[in-house]
């Protein structure tokens, strides 16, 4: 159950004092009332930063802008606002504009790869599909930091039309990854139009959603977004939770609403300097994530975007994590480590090294204990002899679904969904004489 906690209260008396927990929880109250300047999050969190940090923060603004959920604003610790993860996740920092060498302004080459306005196509069989240009909140790592602010809108149907066709022109696209901005800021009708027309093309096999609503505006996950995701199944979606104290009464609830429906969710969190770099936050978060039926999918090396210097770690740390999980905890609490290579070369997963090393007939693996073991090769293994010919194959491919629904004989006068109601021999002279 939602719980509005006082300070809640006290950030939505400040913000508008006839403010109730109906206002606190409507995700479009919370949207206008995002939080866009200094002295309104000061004034809401009841706190004053010094001279030197509200100096920096206004000449990092004037580059990087911001915006937060009052929500988002509300789990702050103001106790320690300079370790808080929620507050580096939101709040500028003069850092981000210490520009390095090798920083990008699109690292992963997304404009390079879009054959029309809103498409990304990288992979050989799913596009990325860019439905909105608008974030609930602008989180300070984005690794689209080169469009944050620029233009809060949402694309017409007559540009989101032109990556449908794009789409439906292209049959080798079997997974869609329906991005932004966010999706979820898009209004139920549009997202049902919008999911309505993919699931028209025939080679689109399943739809995937990327959305950090879960996390910084619980509350859009309404009831009536929900009937309209359980409309389209198959509809997978990617949460991006980075740190446990991300995961509240609210974000609990919108996640078992979408898990209810019957959505696979997924998260993807970045690796982040000062916030979760860290092997034992990390597996709390994972076990945290599980615990509300989201299983942990990427955990993303933080990428070369500009403004994201002081967030990068070495990949050391990563490894180091990954070290920390893998044998420690459940296999589908692990996810997997990526760098999204830059250049567009997409995502290259890196794991601890467990293959000690290998010859003919053996391989010498090592466990997370460090334990040493040999695996033997088989003594004879023939492969089947392939003609590379995979059309007319009459191999083992056998890719169709199986039939167990087809009833021989007898059986089919006893399967309740057979509607067969007799069985003739062949050539009876009455069904001859029928003609």
């Amino acid at each position: 159950m939602t719980v509005y906690t006082m300070k809640q209260q006290a950030i939505a008396a400040r913000i508008d004092e006839d403010s109730n927990l109906l206002h606190w929880k409507d995700w479009r109250w919370q949207l206008r009332n995002a939080i866009r300047d200094l002295d309104t999050a000061e004034r809401l969190l009841g706190i004053r930063l010094p001279d030197e940090d509200r100096k920096a923060f206004r000449n990092t603004v004037k580059r990087f802008p911001m915006s937060v959920t009052p929500y988002y604003l509300s789990l702050i610790d103001t106790r320690d606002i300079g370790n808080c993860p929620v507050f580096r996740q939101a709040f500028p920092s003069i850092r981000e504009l210490s520009l390095e060498r090798r920083d990008m302004r699109d690292p992963l080459a997304e404009d390079l790869d879009s054959p029309v306005p809103g498409i990304t196509y990288r992979y050989p069989d799913r596009v990325l599909f860019h439905a909105s240009n608008m974030c609930a909140m602008y989180c300070r790592f984005c690794t689209r930091k080169r469009k944050v602010g620029d233009k809060d809108e949402i694309p017409s149907k007559e540009q989101l039309s032109k990556g449908i066709d794009y789409i439906r022109k292209s049959p080798t696209v079997r997974d869609v990854v329906v991005s932004g901005g966010d999706p979820f800021l898009l209004s139920d009708e549009r997202l049902d139009w919008l999911l309505g027309e993919l699931q028209s093309i025939p080679h689109v096999e399943v739809v995937r959603i990327g959305t950090r609503t879960p996390v910084v505006l619980p509350y859009r996950i309404t009831s009536g977004l929900i009937d309209v995701l359980k409309q389209h199944h198959p509809v997978w979606i990617n949460t991006h939770f980075n740190h446990p104290r991300e995961i509240t009464s609210s974000s609990k609830a919108a996640l078992a609403k979408l898990a209810d429906a019957g959505i696979p969710l997924g998260n993807q969190s970045v690796l982040l300097a000062g916030i979760n770099d860290c092997p034992r936050i990390v597996r709390s978060l994972v076990h945290k994530l599980v615990m509300n039926r989201v299983r942990p999918y990427y955990i993303y090396q933080c990428d070369l975007s500009e403004g994201l210097s002081h967030f990068r770690t070495p990949v050391g740390k990563g490894i180091e994590i990954m070290e920390s999980l893998i044998g420690h905890t459940s296999g589908f609490a692990v996810p997997t480590y990526v760098i999204d290579t830059p250049g567009g070369g997409g995502k290259v997963p890196l794991i601890p090294n467990y293959l000690v090393s290998w010859s003919t007939n053996k391989v010498v693996l090592r466990n997370y204990e460090g334990v040493i073991a040999t695996y033997e090769e088989p003594e004879s293994y023939e492969a089947i002899f392939c003609e590379r010919d995979c059309k007319e194959c009459q191999l083992h491919l056998k890719l169709e679904d199986a039939e167990e629904d087809k009833a021989v004989g007898i059986e089919k006068l006893l399967a309740d969904w057979d509607t067969t109601i007799s069985l003739t021999p062949e050539n009876n002279e009455r069904i001859v004489r029928r003609g």
